[in-house]
């Protein structure tokens, strides 16, 4: 009970001290504001570019093995996987072949053309052939009309589903449905929209300006069906499948590829975690610099709340005097002296709080790059001001406390 006492009187002598000093504890705030708004903004811009990146990432799938010339992330000679050869059309036939039953293969190629309709043309878009098993493997669905069928890709059939920005592009507010279009020099029918993925996150793909056709019209349009460059997914029957599926897929590649035992792998395997682990490692460098970077005002703010705790001590001299002739311990000048620091710096970062939170509001809204906010990042931000507080005030403190009562008393 004395402890609770002693900290109630010495929150009560703090918040009364505050209060008699309004315009310097405002003052004495603006260094922790600013302080904390960069170290808020950062986290939360981290924190928006990390759950983007989860996002766009998640059409790649959890479940699926990738089958590739060249890996995602190319960390030794890019020349030695630049001359591997392309993986084709046969290639993938053979390894679907080879995982009937047991897993879900897709084979895909890509190009870019430009695409027309009408007088609207757009440049660069990237023409996607590929199956109907595109949304089981990535779990992207048609917003509008339907995705490709067996028939379509059967019968090279000139049908198309396109992304929702190149609909907005090209039709604008006109459903685009069963309208037909130009990818390159040949005519599409249109069949579909994808809903909305959003993405070029990085310099990532942009999911919306994509179109998707049967990769058996893509070879007869474009060409490629022997020397094309082909991506394949195999999707395992469930996540904890992955590992056992990955070594089962680096096998039969080996045998369909014919390589010997010693020869090396002439394909990549690429999945969803080594895509994760690669940004988490950037991005986390990132983070480290920008709080490094960020936390030199955030300093600036604790030596200027020092400075004036120092000043707070030497006014107050001769109320620690009179404190400690009745009676007052070092403690109780210390926990006062501490909780008015720690107070003036938690003003400090729930004001900073409150404008990271409007900075947040704007980058979002002018779209320079995706900022989240979260309860964790918000409570690290009132957690680090008060923190701050603590070690900004515990010198002044300790000097307060350890004043003899007689040398106080006598002070002018």
């Amino acid at each position: 009970m004395r402890v609770f006492s002693d900290i109630l009187e010495s929150l009560r002598i703090a918040v009364s001290a505050i209060w008699a000093n309004k315009a310097r504890g405002v003052l004495t705030t603006l260094g922790i504001v600013i302080g904390i708004v960069a170290v808020t903004t950062t986290m939360t811009a981290f924190n928006g570019m990390q759950s983007a990146f989860r996002q766009s990432a998640a059409a790649v799938g959890a479940d699926v093995v990738y089958v590739s010339r060249m890996p995602w992330i190319i960390m030794g000679n890019w020349w030695e996987f630049r001359n591997r050869p392309n993986l084709n059309m046969d290639e993938a036939e053979a390894l679907r072949e080879a995982f009937e039953g047991q897993a879900i293969v897709n084979p895909t190629m890509d190009t870019r053309q430009d695409l027309k309709y009408r007088s609207e043309v757009m440049e660069g878009v990237t023409v996607i052939g590929t199956t109907e098993k595109l949304p089981i493997v990535t779990s992207r669905l048609p917003e509008t009309g339907r995705f490709l069928m067996t028939y379509d890709v059967s019968y090279k059939k000139n049908v198309v589903v396109i992304g929702t920005t190149v609909a907005e592009g090209l039709f604008g507010t006109t459903s685009p449905i069963n309208k037909e279009m130009n990818i390159g020099p040949a005519k599409f029918r249109v069949i579909g929209v994808m809903e909305k993925q959003g993405g070029n996150t990085f310099g990532g793909p942009d999911f919306d300006r994509q179109v998707f056709i049967p990769i058996s019209t893509y070879v007869k349009a474009f060409g490629g069906r022997h020397f094309g460059d082909v991506d394949i997914a195999v999707k395992a029957p469930s996540p904890e499948a992955v590992e056992d599926l990955e070594y089962e897929v680096i096998g039969e590649m080996r045998k369909i590829r014919k390589l010997r035992p010693a020869e090396e792998n002439d394909f990549s395997i690429n999945k969803l975690d080594s895509l994760m682990g690669a940004f988490n490692s950037v991005v986390g460098v990132v983070l480290l610099v920008g709080l490094l970077v960020t936390s030199i005002a955030l300093f600036v703010g604790g030596i200027g709340v020092m400075n004036i705790m120092f000043v707070s001590v030497t006014e107050r001299t001769r109320e620690i005097g009179i404190r400690k002739a009745i009676g007052a311990r070092r403690h109780s000048i210390l926990l006062q002296f501490l909780l008015e620091s720690a107070i003036i710096c938690l003003i400090g970062g729930l004001i900073g709080i409150g404008f990271a939170t409007l900075v947040t509001i704007g980058i979002n809204a002018s779209g320079m790059m995706p900022a989240s906010i979260s309860p964790g990042i918000l409570a690290t931000s009132v957690v680090i001001a008060m923190v701050v507080g603590v070690f900004a005030g515990f010198v002044p403190a300790w000097k307060g406390a350890r004043l003899d009562p007689i040398e106080a008393l006598r002070y002018e």
